[in-house]
């Protein structure tokens, strides 16, 4: 219960933070991301209205104050001070600072959709500077993100990849197996894309491993396509991407 309480303030941290946790597989990463994205932009809002009301309520009465008094010309009305209290609101660092949360909350709900969990801003850009601070001579683990790679693309990408899926009809993976000199391959085709399956990960599909080679983008009703090499061997563990398709694929050989 404790797991599920806490999985929302988790989704917050950027990947690398999240995998290293001991208890990374048992938190449902998925209904956390959506819960976390969704708070964070309704908690926006809710500041921005408070902000609203009390910012400009206090600058307008200073404003009227200042009108009536006797040094203040008499030619100012109280709508050219409520105005200028709403520009000077708008134009506030404090306002787009809580906007940027709240487009991030729904970039982050929209992208949990997609089975994509993206952590806030800030944690992410600590992470960055950490990594290339006291990292330097550490290599990057498998499908990193560059720093030089901006954060707000990824959120792009995987708007793009929730339209997408959101145009196609959600239909069981295809899965092809071919034997080339002695090696076999298998080919996933999804009508959405999976979640860290990047290359070289490794996957299980029942009791077979096999490493991630390829991912590519195609067409039709199943666009998203992996291409994996079977291992002659794998071990469990943390890092292992397990394989367990909602419906039953569709299975061929060429």
């Amino acid at each position: 219960m404790l797991i599920y309480l806490l999985g929302p303030f988790l989704a917050l941290l950027p990947s690398r933070w999240r995998k290293a946790l001991p208890f990374y597989q048992a938190v449902p990463w998925h209904a956390a991301a959506i819960l976390s994205g969704l708070a964070e932009s309704v908690l926006a809002l809710a500041v921005l209205m408070y902000w609203y009301s009390y910012s400009v309520t206090t600058w307008v009465s200073r404003g009227l104050d200042g009108v009536l008094s006797k040094s203040a010309p008499t030619t100012i009305t109280d709508h050219e001070v409520g105005f200028a209290a709403l520009v000077v609101w708008a134009t506030h660092p404090l306002t787009w600072t809580i906007a940027f949360f709240g487009v991030e909350g729904m970039a982050r709900l929209c992208a949990a959709f997609t089975d994509t969990v993206l952590g806030i801003f800030p944690l992410y850009l600590l992470d960055k500077i950490y990594s290339k601070m006291f990292r330097r001579g550490a290599p990057e683990p498998p499908g990193a993100v560059k720093f030089s790679q901006s954060h707000l693309s990824s959120y792009v990408e995987t708007l793009k990849e929730k339209v997408l899926a959101a145009r196609l009809s959600q239909v069981p993976d295809e899965l092809y197996a071919v034997n080339t000199e002695g090696e076999e391959f298998l080919e996933i085709r999804a009508w959405r894309a999976k979640t860290e399956w990047t290359p070289p990960r490794v996957v299980r599909y029942e009791d077979r491993y096999y490493r991630l080679e390829e991912c590519a983008r195609g067409s039709g009703p199943r666009p998203f396509i992996y291409k994996l090499r079977r291992l002659a061997k794998g071990v469990p563990g943390r890092t292992v991407l397990t394989y367990s398709p909602d419906e039953q694929p569709v299975i061929a050989s060429f």
